[in-house]
């Protein structure tokens, strides 16, 4: 059982909860619009980043939908307080999405980095089983965040060490490949680095509130904390991936990418006057 179903909420807290899950997967509807709209824009060899941002933005829709439904069903209102109803809330849904989504996004940094053959599959293989391990380790671990004994801290902590692996490889190949890039792009690759370590850095704080902010309130953080990490290592990573696949797509004369980059105002108000 997750701390969610332990509380009662004011109705500032339940709202708060429900218009964020409501606004997490209202977030991924708009960018799976974008991603499909904007596929076309890249290359053939890079446009399957897009492909598979849109294919996280309809996995995290989901899942985000259903936690917003299942928010709602988990608790009713008493007159005072919205307290338990017969149906328990679960985090468990965001681990299963997560199995989906990491493997994914891990793909699209190699495809836009322009990494193929046996060090595609390489890297990819050991992301992707780093990625599962760490996911299902820490959805043992959720289990135990009620009394917090000794299996919520080593699952916790053994999550946490495939969590670290996966940073250390990140870190690897953006930085041992970022010079494949044409000078326009490098700068956003080591954005995307940067925004996945501080995305990714929001779960672990999540998954230990429980232990830091046993209260409604810390409850209201947590489901916070999980739907900006969500956003913004979904779609504002996806969204910078697929900025970076047109301006590689552009230096490789790709025409659409080459007439968006042409069309795209420079130099703000002062270029258009000129």
């Amino acid at each position: 059982m997750n701390v969610e179903n332990v509380f009662g909420y004011n109705v500032i807290q339940w709202t708060l909860v429900s218009h964020v899950l409501t606004l997490g997967y209202a977030v991924m509807a708009a960018g799976l619009v974008y991603f499909l709209t904007t596929r076309s824009s890249s290359g053939p060899r890079y446009r399957l980043s897009s492909t598979l941002s849109a294919v996280v933005m309809a996995s995290a829709f989901f899942e985000l939908w259903v936690l917003s439904q299942r928010w709602s069903q988990a608790f009713r209102w008493d007159g005072t307080a919205y307290v338990q109803s017969d149906t328990l809330f679960s985090n468990g849904y965001r681990y299963m999405n997560w199995s989906i989504d990491v493997p994914v996004l891990l793909i699209q940094l190699l495809v836009v980095l322009g990494i193929t053959g046996r060090a595609f599959h390489r890297t990819w293989v050991i992301f992707a089983a780093a990625g599962l391990a760490m996911i299902y380790t820490g959805y043992a671990g959720q289990f135990h965040e009620v009394d917090r004994g000794p299996q919520f801290w080593i699952w916790g902590l053994v999550s946490t060490a495939f969590f670290l692996l996966i940073l250390v490889l990140v870190a690897r190949t953006v930085f041992a490949n970022v010079g494949r890039l044409p000078a326009s792009a490098r700068p956003l690759a080591k954005a995307v680095w940067w925004l996945l370590l501080g995305s990714w850095l929001l779960y672990p704080g999540a998954y230990l509130m429980p232990a830091m902010w046993d209260s409604a309130d810390g409850v209201v953080a947590r489901q916070i904390t999980y739907t900006v990490a969500d956003i913004t290592s979904k779609v504002v990573y996806g969204v910078l991936l697929g900025i970076i696949a047109r301006k590689v797509s552009a230096e490789e004369g790709w025409p659409p990418a080459q007439e968006e980059d042409v069309a795209r105002p420079r130099g703000g108000l002062t270029s258009r006057a000129g």
